[in-house]
């Protein structure tokens, strides 16, 4: 799975992802990025 990292500015693979639900419901996906170790999140089903 690939989510946008904010402090490379670039898709990197995400590492630990773990399935979440938020507030209203809809899936997302919480992970780290295997590169730099920023928190990274995606909206919608991975």
């Amino acid at each position: 799975m690939h989510a946008y990292c904010m402090k490379c500015r670039k898709k990197r693979e995400v590492k630990d992802p773990k399935a979440v639900k938020m507030k209203n419901g809809s899936p997302a996906t919480k992970g780290v990025c295997h590169v730099c170790g920023t928190k990274v999140y995606r909206i919608g089903k991975g």
